[in-house]
């Protein structure tokens, strides 16, 4: 299964041309590995990276949250008080908000902000860094450099290896898009425009 620069123009119209460039031979090079290797799974694996990423231009969490965005996105973890000195500290928060889960240690520990969300499906903790570095499918000492998701090849392929580890291939042979969907975050959130982006994607490869 390959792709062409035209295709992700099609499905993605806002994403940058070298971003383009960046993605097609890494997908191309790799997607039979991953088992992304029908029309139908590729259109459904290019519509969840586009709104995953924003269109491949996102390769890392965004977490400069606002006193507002802190008390309405992590109620469980800020008060008034604390969203007050937390706002606008990335780093702050990315290791309050995911300390002690996901196989991160404390707060102090700064696991949350070494191994916050990268790539182009946000691979996010400790955990899930490990489980990707320990496959078959990554070179290198990702533990040592986290960073690496958050470029290509790595970017792409972290996102390629968590589709085939989650079976989300068999979802997409379903052309169930809420149930990969919610595979991907854990419920539907962006479900329209996910939707949206998978119509485009079809269009693209002729499914």
């Amino acid at each position: 299964m390959t792709i062409t620069d035209s295709q992700i123009r099609l499905t993605m119209s806002n994403a940058r041309t070298a971003d383009i460039k960046l993605f097609v031979p890494v997908f191309n090079a790799y997607s039979d590995l991953f088992g992304i290797n029908t029309k139908l799974r590729a259109a459904h694996f290019l519509a969840q990276i586009a709104q995953e990423s924003s269109e491949l231009r996102r390769l890392e969490e965004n977490l400069n949250y606002s006193e507002e965005g802190l008390l309405k996105v992590f109620p469980k973890y800020f008060n008034r008080e604390s969203a007050t000195r937390y706002a606008r500290h990335p780093q702050m928060i990315a290791n309050r908000v995911y300390a002690s889960r996901m196989g991160n240690g404390n707060e102090q520990s700064g696991d949350g902000w070494r191994f916050r969300g990268r790539g182009l499906l946000q691979l996010t903790g400790k955990e899930n860094y490990q489980k990707y570095a320990q496959s078959e499918y990554c070179n290198g000492d990702l533990l040592a450099h986290p960073e690496w998701l958050a470029k290509y090849p790595g970017a792409l392929k972290s996102a390629m290896w968590y589709w085939l580890l989650r079976n989300i291939n068999d979802l997409a042979d379903n052309d169930d898009v809420e149930a990969v969907t919610k595979r991907i975050n854990g419920g539907q959130n962006g479900l329209a425009q996910r939707m949206f982006f998978l119509r485009k994607a079809k269009k693209a490869l002729w499914v």
